[in-house]
């Protein structure tokens, strides 16, 4: 690729190889966004599988977890990690590693739009709203991460705890569901 890019601006004008220049410069800096925001991602969904399993149990052991969130509406991290929770316990209980496993994790988005309180926003809410906050927690309800923005206005202190206790709510569902999945596998 830029032995390709560096035989056009060989045979360009000069105009046009500072325009070409720019074209480059602008792609590598949206490439380098994109994978600033991927690095991101699989950190928080590391951090967050780590606290699936005691890794005490799986020393020796390396395990990948491929998150391919294939269709949603919005809502993509807190899949991630809720689908990646489930894939990890299914690995372990197939090499008999099933007591590696502390607690299911879930995730669950919340936020504020148009001044209500909402569980799991789609992506219109999401991508318009006053608030978003990505919650992370175990099924004993104990927060594993928390990351939020106040897009609009800020969140006021009251109802950041309604929406952690919402997160709560949605988050037990998730880890029931996560439970029945686990069973019937």
């Amino acid at each position: 690729g830029y032995a390709l890019v560096a035989e056009q601006l060989r045979h360009s004008s000069d105009s046009s190889k500072n325009r070409n220049i720019s074209e480059i410069l602008r792609k590598s800096e949206q490439f380098s966004i994109i994978l600033k925001n991927f690095k991101e991602l699989q950190r928080l969904i590391g951090r967050s599988l780590r606290q699936v399993v005691d890794l005490d149990e799986l020393t020796g052991y390396t395990i990948t977890i491929d998150c391919d969130v294939i269709q949603a509406d919005g809502g993509t991290r807190t899949a991630s990690i809720t689908g990646g929770t489930i894939a990890l316990c299914l690995a372990l209980k197939k090499i008999g590693k099933e007591h590696a496993i502390k607690s299911l994790v879930g995730a669950i988005s919340v936020g504020t739009f148009k001044d209500m309180l909402l569980l799991d926003l789609n992506y219109h809410e999401d991508s318009n709203a006053q608030a978003d906050v990505n919650i992370v927690m175990n099924e004993n309800f104990d927060l594993i991460e928390v990351q939020g923005t106040a897009e609009d206005k800020p969140i006021s202190k009251s109802d950041f705890s309604e929406l952690v206790k919402m997160a709560e709510i949605g988050i037990g569902e998730i880890i029931k569901l996560q439970k029945k999945i686990l069973n019937e596998a």
